[in-house]
């Protein structure tokens, strides 16, 4: 087999997500510049911040500018940890500021499509909204932690995402725009309330498992 047709094969079975291996080639020519990741992870998170505030009015106008601004701050997301694993620049503090910007972006996200849809709903399963959204936000914030914990436990290995023809389950977050175009903001976040506990719930049960193996493993 030929070089060329090796580095065609790697690529072909290349594991990342569609949206990781765009932000490594749009990425790959500032890894010698002044940019660093942590610029890009500011980045994200001031246009995650802005795509929350779009969703306070409950419009339907300004929800449609919110899903816009989610998928652009969603791709951002990516962006930093390809910068930094190009140009050698990862750092702790760094991890550490995506994961904070990461569940800031996603509780302050729910919390606003909260208060958006109280000017519409006065309750949603006998809860006003913003409860609604501050579950689903928190149970979202709770899951990125835990697989923090295990990964430094077990590994990037152990904290895989399931993946369907490159695409993670974290990009369902893609298909927003859909929501609010059909004006189902309010079916979504009652979904948000009761799916994202649930995933937590089983998030933590596979952390559980991990830190029971991680001791035998070490033997």
């Amino acid at each position: 087999m030929s070089t060329r047709e090796k580095v065609s094969g790697s690529a072909s079975r290349d594991p990342r997500p569609w949206d990781a291996r765009l932000a490594r080639c749009l990425v790959t020519p500032l890894k010698n510049s002044w940019i660093t990741p942590n610029h890009l992870t500011t980045l994200r998170l001031v246009v995650g911040l802005a795509a929350a505030a779009a969703f306070l009015p409950g419009t339907y106008g300004w929800s449609n500018l919110a899903a816009l601004l989610l998928i652009v701050s969603n791709f951002l997301d990516h962006t930093d940890g390809e910068l930094a694993r190009v140009s050698g620049k990862s750092s702790r503090i760094g991890h550490v500021y995506d994961l904070a910007s990461d569940a800031a972006v996603t509780i302050l996200l729910f919390i606003a499509i909260g208060v958006g849809v109280t000017a519409n709903s006065a309750t949603l399963f006998q809860m006003p909204p913003v409860t609604l959204g501050v579950i689903a936000g928190c149970a979202i914030a709770l899951i990125f932690f835990v697989r923090m914990r295990i990964e430094e436990m077990a590994g990037k290995a152990a904290n895989q995402q399931a993946t369907l023809a490159g695409f993670e389950t974290e990009d369902v977050l893609y298909l927003l725009p859909l929501v609010t175009l059909c004006d189902a903001v309010v079916p979504f976040l009652m979904a948000a309330a009761l799916c994202a506990p649930l995933f937590a719930v089983w998030v933590v049960m596979d952390y559980r498992r991990v830190g029971r193996q991680a001791p035998r493993v070490a033997r």
